[in-house]
């Protein structure tokens, strides 16, 4: 019987039996490390807003507390936005003038007119709709900012500086205790285990070493076992 196919065509068989699992497997990859990246998450991007408003100046330098301005943080889901007047309880002796506040002031004058001008702020973290995030239930379990937040201390202008995904999540919530501290240290930019801190339950010092400190916060905070707040319907609701 004459042969059909040209016996090059072997080779070629060969080539497609190897190389098509490569070429699945390098496009998963690829595909993998796309979503990871910071042009899909968003991280490092820099969101613009009405007013240049530099975490480093008001926090890093000036020590502002996280809550003077996110009210909400400790009672809400949500953070909180600061209104017009938390600008104004300083502005209103200092930069009076500076052209980048004109914004705020426009805002301020318009609180008593008919026509209200608050300031609208661009959201930065923004977690997928789908998904339920509670800041207060992180903060009241000792979740410091920086967790989330990074080192906004050291901003000039606020990033997302995680990527959000659903694997980071899970990475805290799969060890929750080496992510705890002290309540009181939950804004602070600098906290570290080893800093002497008191127990107000106690009166003493909370232990320095860091895994013991995860388990005496873990019990104090009423921190749910891992297999618990890795549940989905924990965040899917």
């Amino acid at each position: 019987m004459a042969q059909i196919f040209h016996r090059g065509l072997n080779s070629i068989g060969r080539v497609s039996l190897l190389g098509g699992p490569i070429l699945f497997a390098s496009i998963a990859i690829g595909l993998a490390i796309f979503f990871r990246s910071s042009y899909a998450t968003g991280r490092y991007d820099v969101v613009e807003q009405p007013v240049p408003f530099s975490h480093l100046h008001h926090v890093g330098q000036l020590g502002i507390d996280c809550r003077y301005c996110h009210g909400g943080v400790e009672t809400s889901h949500f953070a909180g936005i600061p209104a017009t007047k938390v600008c104004m309880n300083c502005h209103q002796q200092m930069w009076v003038g500076a052209d980048m506040l004109g914004v705020v002031r426009d805002s301020w004058q318009s609180q008593n007119g008919d026509e209200q001008k608050p300031i609208v702020w661009q959201k930065v973290h923004n977690v997928p709709h789908f998904a339920y995030f509670n800041h207060s239930a992180h903060v009241g379990k000792g979740v410091g900012c920086v967790e989330c937040h990074g080192q906004v201390d050291e901003m000039p202008l606020m990033y997302q500086s995680k990527t959000l995904l659903m694997e980071w999540c899970l990475k805290c919530h799969r060890d929750p205790a080496s992510r705890l501290r002290p309540v009181d240290e939950v804004t602070s930019m600098t906290w570290t285990p080893a800093k002497k801190t008191i127990n107000p339950e106690t009166g003493e010092a909370y232990p320095t070493d860091p895994a013991e400190l995860g388990r005496v916060l873990m019990k104090q905070h009423g921190v749910r076992d891992s297999l618990t707040i890795t549940s989905c319907s924990m965040c899917h609701r």
